[in-house]
């Protein structure tokens, strides 16, 4: 893959491109947004590790430029010290793919570029599979197997969500972050909605897809 690590502080920088670049990646590097954004801008990579707090211009200003100027469809990951809720859906409203906070370790943001490259490959083919379990985003058919399943909206974007993350856990900070914003009051219809999708999707079927993660989220995959 090729890789842009735009992060300012020196050690970090020069530690995620070394990992990467020893893992077979190509990589390149920015320590400042303008020469990131130049670089995001101008050139094509398959993903972008893009840090928050930048001199010049930030990480949230790129990624809005990004997508909305550059019409880029590039993989972004967001890395940050800040871990609060709003700071996570600014992220989000913004473009980008995903959200590391600072330490963070290096295997796991391999993973998660390796996640999200795969999320934005799914979403240009406009079809998302999991398992005998299709999703045509054009269409909004949902079947499994041969049978056409119907879902209410929440319970479209919930497995859009989960799809499009699969095999990974997603929290369920982020799927309420997602669906309902900041509308507090709506969190609580997490657990019944995905009680809701679960039926639809699993039951009657012989081995069930969607799973919880005890403490952390929901998982969309096959098991053995």
């Amino acid at each position: 893959m090729r890789i842009l690590v735009i992060e300012d502080h020196r050690d970090i920088h020069d530690n995620l491109v070394e990992f990467l670049q020893l893992r077979g990646h190509s990589v390149e590097g920015a320590l400042d947004g303008l020469t990131g954004l130049h670089l995001a801008a101008s050139r094509r990579y398959d993903a972008i590790l893009l840090d928050i707090m930048l001199p010049g211009i930030d990480g949230n200003q790129i990624c809005q430029s990004l997508r909305e100027h550059s019409r880029s469809d590039v993989a972004i990951v967001m890395l940050s010290a800040r871990d609060e809720l709003d700071d996570r859906l600014t992220g989000f409203k913004v473009g980008a793919d995903d959200y590391i906070v600072k330490p963070f370790a290096m295997s796991e943001v391999l993973a998660r570029i390796h996640a999200v490259v795969a999320r934005r490959q799914s979403r240009n083919s406009r079809v998302l599979v999991v398992g005998d379990l299709r999703f045509d985003l054009d269409t909004l058919e949902v079947t499994r197997g041969d049978i056409v399943l119907k879902l209410k909206p929440t319970s479209r974007k919930l497995l859009e969500l989960l799809m499009q993350k699969s095999p990974g856990v997603v929290k369920r900070t982020e799927l309420e972050a997602r669906i309902w914003g900041r509308e507090a009051a709506q969190r609580e219809n997490l657990r019944s909605n995905i009680h809701i999708l679960r039926g639809v999707i699993d039951k009657g079927f012989d081995s069930p897809l969607l799973h919880t993660v005890h403490g952390l989220g929901y998982q969309l995959c096959k098991k053995d």
